[in-house]
């Protein structure tokens, strides 16, 4: 019963959806009534969506083999959070969860923005109904979750063994609500243009959830990484695969997105390419969303192989994305500048960093999307691989990453860039001799990878350099220091921490690229090698049962440079309702660097042993953490929740002679 009741409350979702569509664009100028009927539209459409959800998540927990998703992605043998997790392991299951966070955020916006104008709120709240309506329509006619199957098998066919991982139960998740979240921006931007309201406290609005969207979208790129590098078994952390990509480029334009919105709130600058960068961030996130779900591509991070599904998804992109371009051009020529700003300032900066960031998002959209076109149009296959997106995007990251430290140091409207490198004195020489340090001593192989240090020292040492101008430490009393230290905005801190992770991420990449070591080896029990002066030894073989899988162990232990002593188990599992296999490696971690273990094919009595060294590996992530926890902290800053200032009542005192 709770499966029709699930599948009623999604259809009147959609009926909701399309209501307040209608109604909000129809009537958007009606003043406070129909802003109060959109919130109340908004929020009883994220409450319907949330029983429909549960309904099924309730289904796939029980085992409940009637349902159709549930026999094709679960068994009664899956550990509870594999049940849970495969709710959204596929097309039609995932598809819910996108429209769960939709209506989610469409659902906060009704609460949290009760201070907008009215005309505004009702565009907004329309648009997002919109998208809801579509994504709705597309999941109940050609995308049903709660279909039934009759009679209903005794057993399910079992999930994708690669997604039978709490990284399935982490990364969607994350990753969807990153996506999704920038539809508020995208709803904004065409409320925007709509009712003409396009000014600095737009931009106050926009940037919060801006900001929240990609905190989540780096948190979910990041999860994706490390779970791509343990659960695959082939020790990469990025592939330049081109779903990898897809989720790559949004977070490249929400970046640029941020930035601008600070120049639109703080100079009323930069509204149109602001409006532009809204509109084509979510574009980005569609586009994924049809790369996952077109059957064009063939990939683990892929749902489904339908191409008339494929077509839908390509329709409901067009209508979106293409209304809202066509209501840019109509009404982006009536917009004014704004305010005006000399080349060397903290705008100009920002816009330098938009520049940037737009060509890297360009050069991934061409060299991911080319041989797919070329493919549909000519029939010719290509393969554009890592060496064209590292050449091409690592040319335009390094100009970015030497002119970063400077914004924070330069002033709004007009600056003094000789001033501000004067401040960054210290954190240049400290980098250069970092760098002479580390390359001496490591040996370096690979010609780029000082300038990649040298890079990766400049943002961190420039970040911490703009605290230490900021609370003019060296330059007045130690206490007053801290004192300023500690009491700087939070937004300060937030950009100060965003761009140190920025930083460690690059000292990541270049260093796990630079000095990285791999040794493929067979060896039987007893026997023991070396690699990068870590001893490995295969103590013995085994075999054991899990839940629904069976698996050959390998035991070892490993012995590292400096005597600690670690006993890791590599696996390689073999799941008992789809006979697929899968490989678990055995990840040491000592201090930053990692010891990458898998265990290979068995030839007799020996074992194939692949052995990675990755020195200083989970800086990349680590850096990517800082940077969400920077997001999370800026969203903490009063000055960026307060959306309306509150306008104050001025009482007039009576005259005591009166």
């Amino acid at each position: 019963m709770s499966i029709e009741l699930g599948h009623f409350a999604l259809i009147l979702a959609f009926a909701i959806a399309v209501v307040s569509t209608i109604g909000g664009y129809v009537y958007w100028r009606s003043g406070e009534r129909l802003a109060s009927f959109l919130r109340h539209g908004a929020v009883l459409q994220f409450v319907l969506v949330a029983v429909a959800f549960t309904a099924l998540v309730q289904a796939f927990v029980s085992s409940d083999f009637s349902l159709k998703l549930a026999v094709e992605n679960s068994h009664s043998l899956k550990p509870l959070l594999f049940k849970i997790s495969g709710v959204w392991g596929n097309h039609e299951g995932s598809m819910l969860l996108w429209i769960l966070i939709l209506v989610a955020f469409g659902a906060m916006v009704a609460a949290f923005g009760r201070k907008l104008p009215t005309d505004l709120l009702a565009l907004v709240l329309a648009t997002q109904s919109l998208l809801v309506a579509g994504f709705c329509g597309f999941t109940i006619f050609t995308s049903n979750p709660f279909l039934r199957m009759f009679p209903p098998p005794l057993e399910g066919n079992d999930l994708n063994p690669v997604l039978q991982d709490i990284g399935l139960a982490i990364h969607p998740p994350l990753l969807y609500t990153g996506y999704v979240g920038f539809s508020i921006c995208f709803s904004f931007a065409v409320a925007a243009l709509i009712s003409g309201r396009i000014d600095q406290a737009w931009a106050r609005w926009v940037r919060p959830w801006t900001m929240l969207s990609w905190t989540f979208l780096t948190l979910g790129v990041t999860m994706g990484s490390y779970w791509a590098y343990y659960e695959l078994g082939w020790g990469g952390w990025w592939f330049w695969d081109p779903v990898e990509n897809a989720s790559f480029m949004p977070w490249l334009a929400g970046t640029a997105l941020l930035h601008s919105a600070l120049v639109m709130e703080k100079r009323n600058a930069l509204k149109v390419w602001t409006i532009f960068l809204s509109i084509i961030t979510f574009s980005l996130s569609l586009l994924g969303t049809f790369l996952v779900r077109s059957g064009i591509l063939t990939s683990v991070h892929t749902f489904a192989s339908d191409p008339a599904r494929g077509m839908v998804i390509l329709g409901l992109m067009a209508l979106i994305v293409g209304g809202a371009f066509a209501l840019f051009v109509m009404r982006a020529s009536s917009l004014r500048s704004g305010g005006l700003f000399a080349p060397v300032s903290r705008e100009g900066a920002l816009i330098l960093n938009n520049l940037f960031l737009a060509t890297a998002t360009g050069a991934v959209l061409v060299g991911t999307l080319y041989p797919l076109a070329l493919d549909a149009l000519t029939g010719t296959t290509i393969s554009v691989g890592a060496p064209f997106f590292n050449l091409t995007f690592g040319a335009l990251m390094a100009p970015l990453l030497l002119v970063l430290p400077f914004g924070p140091l330069l002033a709004w409207k007009r600056a003094d860039v000789v001033g501000a490198a004067q401040r960054l004195l210290g954190a240049a020489a400290l980098a250069v001799f970092l760098t002479i340090l580390i390359s001496s001593l490591g040996g370096v192989s690979i010609s780029l990878a000082p300038l990649g240090l040298l890079l990766g020292f400049w943002v961190s040492f420039g970040a911490v350099a703009d605290l230490i101008d900021r609370s003019r430490i060296g330059r007045i009393p130690l206490r007053e220091s801290w004192r300023r230290l500690v009491g700087l905005p939070r937004s300060a801190w937030s950009t100060a921490l965003a761009h140190f992770g920025i930083g460690v991420t690059v000292l990541g990449i270049v260093s796990t690229s630079a000095w990285e070591t791999e040794l493929v080896t067979t060896l039987n029990p007893g026997e023991s090698t070396e690699l990068s002066g870590y001893v490995i030894a295969f103590d013995r073989f085994g075999q054991m049962a899990g839940p629904n899988y069976v698996a050959d162990e390998g035991h070892f232990t490993i012995t590292a440079p400096n005597g600690s002593v670690r006993q890791p188990v590599a696996e390689r599992r073999t799941y008992v309702a789809s006979g697929m296999p899968t490989t678990e490696a055995a990840i040491e971690t000592f201090g930053f660097s990692q010891l990458y273990l898998q265990l290979g094919e068995r030839l007799d009595t020996n074992h194939v042993i692949r052995v990675w060294h990755k020195p200083y590996i989970t800086l990349i992530w680590l850096g990517a953490i800082l940077m969400s926890i920077a997001g999370v902290l800026s969203l903490t800053d009063r000055r960026l929740r307060i959306g309306v200032p509150t306008r104050r009542v001025h009482r007039v005192i009576p005259d005591a002679a009166e």
